[in-house]
């Protein structure tokens, strides 16, 4: 599976994007898809997951309520609706895939992974 994040930029705080991630390969849709995100100097920690089927979500505290992650299988494509974005936002932000298939909060569970769109929240 190779994954293709983009979306990324420069916007003001309060201000949204929309981030994407194109994956490649047959069994997308069987994956767990995640974003995770690491700003200058920090680990990288998790945003925000979906299941396979997109029935369930899963979103660390910080971004509960401001962001949503959905999925289309169809088009093998990954989404992060990022709202009411903080400065304390900025930082590049991957999406991978778990092959397993559960959810996990953890970078090193994942098996694929895109290389990073920078997103900046100017305040």
């Amino acid at each position: 599976v190779q994954l293709q994040a983009s979306g990324g930029g420069l916007v003001q705080a309060g201000g949204s994007l929309r981030l994407s991630c194109a994956a490649s390969g047959r069994t997308f849709s069987t994956y767990t898809m995640g974003w995770f995100r690491q700003a200058p100097g920090k680990e990288r920690e998790f945003v925000a997951a979906i299941l396979w089927s997109g029935g369930s979500t899963y979103y660390a505290d910080s971004v509960k309520g401001r962001f949503t992650i959905s999925r289309d299988n169809a088009k093998n494509t990954v989404y992060l609706q990022m709202n009411s974005l903080k400065p304390e936002d900025t930082a590049v932000y991957y999406c991978a895939a778990e092959s397993y298939g559960g959810i996990s909060y953890y970078p090193s569970d994942y098996d694929y992974w895109g290389q990073g769109t920078l997103v900046t929240v100017s305040s």
